[in-house]
């Protein structure tokens, strides 16, 4: 997984809770102590073992956790990556963009990147079902950057899950809100 997404989580978890939260958590969950770079690239299973000990130290679910930080990490890709955003003009054509032209970007920035896939489905003016695949199994992560999506367009929206016919990965039906 790539370091930048270890790095923006203590970020988080330091904004959000403290730097002492960040701290423990840290020390508790990281053998190495943490010592992570924004290029580098690191197992899945630290950044896992992180939110599990946050959600032990402050009493929040580690899907909720998750969501969070999804919507804090979009906020930063706004930031960091303004140009992805400024090409398209409203949540869904963001989210319809994501595997066939945001993540062919991400990938030339970072070629080892191990992306998940976003298929779109269906899409109307008001809605879209989404298909999201990843061994990672992190669809918490992409509710939140789906909400910090909709909060960067200014467009409200439901998402509900499922699963899918073919019973691998999840589907998200995205409804705009009026």
């Amino acid at each position: 997984m790539l370091g930048m997404v270890f790095t923006e989580f203590v970020e988080m978890v330091e904004a959000r809770f403290s730097p002492a939260v960040a701290d423990a958590v840290l020390s508790k969950a990281q053998p190495t102590g943490g010592g992570y770079t924004s290029v580098g690239y690191y197992p899945h299973e630290e950044l896992v073992a992180m939110v599990v000990e946050l959600s032990r130290l402050v009493g929040v679910a580690v899907p909720d956790l998750v969501r969070a930080f999804g919507a804090h990490l979009l906020g930063r890709f706004t930031q960091l990556y303004p140009q992805m955003f400024e090409r398209h003009g409203d949540m869904l054509g963001f989210v319809a963009a994501i595997d066939n032209e945001i993540h062919i970007e991400v990938r030339k920035l970072y070629p080892q990147a191990a992306l998940p896939r976003f298929e779109v489905v269906e899409r109307d003016a008001r809605s879209m079902v989404l298909h999201y695949q990843s061994p990672r199994r992190m669809e918490a992560l992409a509710l939140g950057l789906l909400d910090g999506v909709s909060a960067h367009y200014g467009q409200p929206c439901e998402v509900q899950t499922s699963a899918p016919q073919s019973g691998e990965g999840t589907l998200f039906r995205i409804t705009l809100i009026d």
